[in-house]
Parts: structure tokens; sequence; C-alpha cells
């Protein structure tokens, strides 16, 4: 790739920094295809650096016993495998989660990221309670990885509609990975019926509806993009600090 792909992120204006849903895909494509990341390296780089978001939020040693506890709600997609990750680097950091993943994926990423989660003995839900003071009072936050960009709810079914349903009405805090389940990943429409995270981990770089977040704190976990990627996508993104694999925006 040549070093003059595009500008200096620096130069970029403003709102690039909201990646569209093409330009998303693409930025994923030439890390895949150019850079020869796989698939599986991109998912761990992202569940870890969104575990490592959530101990920025809600660190552990500012944490009674019972908020140390992580409901982690997963999908039958990319992103859901990203939640998986992000439960079991929770886990290592000494968080005590539990996992919600009522689809099952049947890809094999999915399955040997679940095997990790029960071999490390994660719980898992085999159903999420419809009462939600049950779920308040059980854990301290809760991990949305339900959807994805370009996912809808209808596209997953009633067990994942049903576990978003439930998500909108908790008074716990909530972290979403990359968009809010339920948000368009361009408009940001349904950001008002949708859910309403107090926590926004963008992956890679933030997608347009980020801009109607407004929540308490966004991360982006994107110190692995290369950066002619960075300059190509004319990236405005803030800088890392020493080691981190996010940073605040």
């Amino acid at each position: 790739m040549s070093s003059a792909a595009g500008p200096d992120p620096s130069e970029a204006p403003e709102e690039r920094r909201f990646l569209s849903t093409a330009e998303a895909a693409a930025l994923e494509r030439e890390l895949l295809e150019d850079y020869r990341f796989g698939r599986q390296q991109l998912v761990e780089l992202c569940g870890h650096a969104s575990a490592v978001a959530v101990t920025k939020a809600f660190p552990l040693p500012a944490l009674s016993r019972k908020q140390r506890t992580v409901l982690v709600v997963c999908g039958p997609e990319q992103n859901g495998a990203v939640g998986l990750v992000c439960a079991r680097h929770l886990r290592v950091f000494e968080y005590e989660p539990t996992i919600f993943y009522p689809m099952r994926s049947l890809d094999l990423l999915h399955r040997d990221l679940t095997t990790q989660c029960e071999k490390m003995d994660i719980p898992f839900l085999s159903y999420l309670p419809t009462e939600v003071q049950l779920i308040n009072e059980a854990y301290g936050l809760v991990v949305d990885a339900v959807l994805g960009p370009g996912v809808e709810p209808g596209e997953v079914g009633g067990p994942c509609t049903r576990a978003l349903a439930t998500l909108k009405l908790l008074s716990i805090p909530l972290v979403s990975l990359d968009i809010p389940s339920g948000w368009d990943a361009e408009t940001g429409s349904d950001a008002e019926d949708g859910l309403r995270p107090d926590v926004l981990v963008s992956l890679a770089a933030p997608k347009r509806c980020a801009g109607r977040f407004s929540g308490r704190h966004h991360f982006v976990a994107g110190r692995f993009v290369p950066d002619d990627v960075r300059r190509k996508f004319a990236l405005r993104l803030p800088g890392y600090t020493g080691t981190d694999c996010v940073a605040a925006l």
C-alpha cells in the first residue's frame, strides 16, 4: 500500500471521524486481504480491547462484590464473537462474567470461543429472566454484544429480539460494543426507542451512528489499525496513552 494513500488524519474534516457502513466494511476488508489479518485475530483484538474499556469505565478497585458481576449478552454474528472474547478477558481481569448466548452460531470460530469460555468456568444462562429487577439485582453491569453494523433485530430471531426488549428496561449500566444493538449504523435512528448505553466501545473506528451517542464514556478500540489505513480512511482518532489499546473520545 502506498504511503500516499490519503491525507494525514490531523487534516481530515471532523465528520470523517465517523465511518459509513461501506467505509467500515472496506476498512475491515483492507485488514483481512491486504494486511493478512485473520478473522479470529481481529475478533480477539476487539474483544480484548472491549474488556479493557470496561475496566477503564468501571475500575475493579472501585466496585463492590456485586458490581463485579457482568452479564454479557451475545448474538450469533461477529459482534457476538467479540462479546465471547470480552467475557473471557473480563474473567482474566478478575471480574465475574456470565454469558447469555441464546442463538449459538455453528460457525467454527464461535464454537471455539464458546469452548474457551466454558473451559474457564464462565457460566452460561439457559434463559434471560423477563423480570427486569432480577437482572438489576444479580449483576453490576451488562455488555451488549447482540447485533453489529448491518444486522437487524429481525435477522437474528426471537430470542435476541426478546433479550433486547429486556435490556432496554434495565437500570444497571450498559456497555454496547461497536454500535448499540438496534440502532441504524448510518443514522443512529431508533436511538430514542432503542438501547441507551452508558458506555460505547467503537471497534477499529467510530461508525456514523456514534454521533448520536450521549452516554458517559465513548472509547475507540483501534490501536491495531495500521497508520497507512488510518490515513487512507482519514480517521481522526485520539492518541493512545502508553501501551493502552483503547482511547477515550
